[in-house]
């Protein structure tokens, strides 16, 4: 969902308080050989950072300073006078240290023994849980955060592009950042005020949005949802730490040693406490690091302040950098709490330093602590679907009032600007095309046409089909929406549709009801747990690349009638009655059953009536919007469902009585640094009688393209089961392995590996009524295949490669195949 937002803003922007001292260059050796991960101050003050891998470094103060420190192990410390102002391009020379002092000297990879700052990043890891909040049973504050979002790297070419014209207004609000010394142009901002509660004892916490104000790149909770996952929260005293779906390892993690260096590099007082200075940087490039260093103090070993840089040859797409300072206050002379926590991230399409991007800054400022209040179980009950319009409708005296810190002159700029640019007619075209490349949607009115790109497919029965549809749309948080499509095949000659209605009656609880009909062609042997979704299809349904013959395609004739609710945050609970006739879409293919058990008579048609209860559990999801459709902003969250379902002999001419149990567990877990490991497990059983079109298919994958459980080696149609139990595993490395491997190292590859199984059998009576002339296979005997793939080919493109484990002696089995996949993936 994030990226589609970044997307929305490279697409606009590609078309469309002063420092008082600035100083960048690079530090080198003797030899001209860049020093990384030297230490960069101003003389007389703790303002400094880091050089890159390359050497270089940027950074500017509000104060007057006159002269740069620069030291690194195994070098003499260099003073360097500066002049006023700006001190640009600067080439500074270390000699190698003839004589040791104060700390020991380290070259290269720090030695893990006899290492000071290894003796106090142990301490750290012994008092990281005696810290802070975690002192106190209950906690409670108030958070101002503010997010925007700056276009960079603004040369005069691009401020004299033809498409700003009429807008060259929007450069009035320039900047130069203090980090980068890269000048930039304010586009976005969003602020939000709010209370945090909660209970170290319950381990449960809860924030309470108070006000929330953007300045127009959508509205209310949306946007405040996707900035809440683009930044998501994270604690440094955590072994890893999550940023655009990554997980870096923090400089504080127990693993640390493994993939830092650590140096001892000072020690002073700050704020009255002694503190040391610990400076680290990454043994290795491309892993998920950073570099830096953190005060620590020397009693309660406990963070003062500390600064992370993502490594830029960090295994991590569209984000040239990432940087994040945290400063914490000392209350009572031993509690440090959190007071200011600042992230800027530099998003581009390349990784180059000349390359145009958008900066994504946000501030978070923590004040008001209080602690030991308890509060009852309830209170920290989510609200299901809560939505307070005021919040987001504060007046500006309200915001004068209430911000932790006032806004400079730039970023109350931008709320002028984008209120200007709504009124210019070119700015309208362009950020409408970039909303309709990123939604699929075109909007007209009050409606919206798409989604574009299943406006094309084919299948074997259809040939080439073409599709329109469209839906309502009076905004994101509609409480009723209406959608349809029709659909024709220029091989069958025949047309199509499907044409639902969703009602949330009541939005506190989500209680919806929905009416629907579809009559289409699909391939209904794609997926072991059934979906009642009456306008879904499946991508094998008219995938315009596929292998072999796909001709096992289905006449759908589905109605449903439906309601559900949202009993609590993640839990829902859902029922449905649907009437379905199927029957064979083509001439190579039945559906065909006999309906005696002398097998004299055969059918061709199915009709069902079935009565359906589904419970879903989903801990973890975040969703967008509050109407009656929501989109959900990631896919790293466990999902629990079970499905029961009764088929109905006699209703509306119904042929079969059946109960079918189905349960779909899915499990992302962190395997310590090692990447994400993808758990999904289904298992199913029809009790009773059925025909072909009413039985479980193992599903088969006929495509070139990687579908999410389905078999890549199977063909539709290939098993059949009335009970079934699949098991999947797919882990995904994000580069942990070929970041060793210094030939593919700069490649930035990702490794992912997984094997699935299936075991399954038919039952004789549902055999005995077989009439289709397909022969029955179960997977008795456990069916599985693994695989090996590599992702992140030049940024968007994954392969995998599949090898067949078992039932190699199939007719006309594959034993090997290559899938593929296209994403944007961060």
């Amino acid at each position: 969902m994030y990226i589609k937002k970044i997307f929305y803003l490279f697409v606009f922007f590609s078309f469309l308080g002063v420092a008082q001292t600035k100083v960048g260059g690079k530090v080198v050796d003797e030899f001209n050989e860049p020093i990384p991960f030297a230490n960069v101050i101003f003389k007389d003050s703790r303002e400094g950072v880091i050089t890159d891998e390359n050497g270089n470094f940027y950074f500017e103060s509000k104060e007057n300073y006159s002269a740069l420190i620069v030291s690194f192990i195994g070098f003499e410390k260099k003073e360097v006078p500066l002049k006023a102002g700006l001190n640009s391009n600067l080439k500074i020379i270390l000699k190698e240290g003839t004589q040791l002092k104060e700390v020991v000297v380290y070259s290269g990879k720090t030695s893990k023994k006899d290492n000071p700052a290894l003796d106090i990043l142990r301490k750290i890891w012994e008092r990281r849980r005696k810290n802070g909040l975690r002192m106190f049973d209950q906690y409670q504050y108030n958070k101002y955060e503010k997010v925007e979002f700056d276009m960079n790297t603004i040369d005069s070419a691009f401020m004299n592009s033809k498409i700003f014209k009429g807008m060259e207004f929007v450069f009035d609000n320039m900047d130069t950042s203090r980090i980068t010394g890269k000048s930039y142009l304010p586009i976005f901002i969003n602020e939000e005020l709010s209370e945090v509660y909660g209970d170290n004892v319950t381990k449960k916490e809860k924030e309470v949005l108070k006000a929330n104000k953007n300045s127009g790149f959508g509205d209310g909770d949306g946007v405040n949802t996707f900035i809440k996952d683009l930044y998501a929260e994270y604690d440094i005293y955590n072994n890893y730490l999550k940023f655009f779906d990554k997980d870096f390892v923090s400089p504080l993690s127990r693993t640390g040693i493994n993939v830092y260096n650590y140096v001892l590099n000072d020690s002073m007082y700050i704020d009255n406490k002694w503190c040391y200075n610990i400076v680290y940087y990454p043994r290795r490039k491309n892993e998920l690091t950073f570099k830096g260093d953190f005060w620590v103090n020397d009693s309660t070993f406990a963070i003062k302040k500390i600064n992370l840089e993502a490594s830029k040859s960090a295994n991590i797409n569209w984000v040239k950098e990432i940087y994040i300072e945290q400063e914490f206050d000392v209350l009572n002379d031993s509690v440090f709490l959190l007071k200011r926590d600042y992230m800027m991230s530099d998003f581009s399409f390349s990784k180059k330093e000349e390359s145009k991007g958008v900066y994504g800054k946000r501030t978070t400022v923590f004040k008001d602590h209080k602690f030991n209040i308890p509060k009852e179980d309830k209170f920290y009950r989510e609200e299901v679907n809560f939505y307070d319009n005021t919040v987001f409708n504060q007046t500006d005296e309200f915001w004068q009032e209430n911000r932790f810190e006032r806004l400079n002159d730039n970023e109350l700029g931008i709320y002028k600007m984008l209120d200007t640019l709504q009124t210019v007619p070119k700015f309208k075209r362009i950020y409408n095309l970039a909303s309709i490349l990123g939604s699929g949607y075109i909007q007209y009115g009050n409606f919206d046409f798409g989604p574009i790109f299943s406006t094309f497919g084919y299948n074997d029965v259809e040939g080439a089909r073409i599709r329109i549809g469209g839906r309502t749309y009076f905004g994101p948080n509609d409480k009723w929406r209406i959608q349809g499509y029709t659909a024709y095949g220029f091989r069958d000659d025949k047309v199509k549709y499907g044409i639902s209605g969703r009602w949330m009656i009541n939005p506190r609880n989500r209680f919806i009801l929905s009416l629907g009909n579809r009559r289409d062609v699909e391939q209904i042997g794609v997926s072991l747990t059934t979906s009642n979704d009456v306008l879904g299809r499946s991508f094998a349904s008219s995938s315009l690349f596929s292998s072999g013959t796909n001709n096992k395609l289905t006449n759908v004739n589905l109605t449903t009638l439906g309601a559900e609710m949202e009993m609590l945050k993640n839990f829902s609970i859902q029922t449905n009655f649907s009437y379905r006739t199927l029957s064979s879409a083509s001439n190579e293919f039945s559906l065909d059953y006999y309906t005696d058990l002398t097998q004299t008579q055969v059918k061709s048609e199915v009709k069902q009536a079935e009565l359906n209860l589904q419970l879903e559990y989903t801990p973890g999801r975040k969703t967008v919007g509050y109407g009656v459709d929501r989109l959900e902003v990631d896919s790293n969250y466990a999902r629990f469902f079970i499905s029961y379902s009764s088929g109905m002999k006699g209703v509306f001419d119904s042929d079969f009585d059946y109960q079918k149990l189905q349960l779909y567990y899915r499990q992302p877990v962190l395997i310590g640094g090692f990447g994400r490991l993808f758990t999904t497990f289904e298992t199913g059983k029809i009790f009773g009688t059925v025909p072909l079109g009413l039985m479980g298919v193992v599903p088969g994958n006929q495509s070139y393209f990687i579908i999410e459980n389905t078999y890549n080696l199977l063909d539709y149609y290939d098993f059949v089961a009335d009970e079934y139990a699949s098991l999947h595993f797919e882990h995904h490395f994000n580069g942990r392995l070929f970041s060793r491997v210094p030939l593919l190292r700069k490649l930035n590859l990702r490794e992912i590996v997984g094997i699935k199984g299936v075991y399954g059998n038919v039952s004789q009576n549902n055999r005995t009524i077989n009439a289709s002339g397909l022969n029955y296979i179960a997977p008795e005997n456990l069916y599985w295949e693994y695989h090996a793939g590599i992702g992140n080919i030049f940024k968007v493109l994954r392969i995998d490669f599949a090898w067949r484990g078992s039932y190699l002696n199939m007719p006309d089995a594959r034993k090997f195949g290559v899938r593929a996949s296209f994403g944007f993936y961060f």
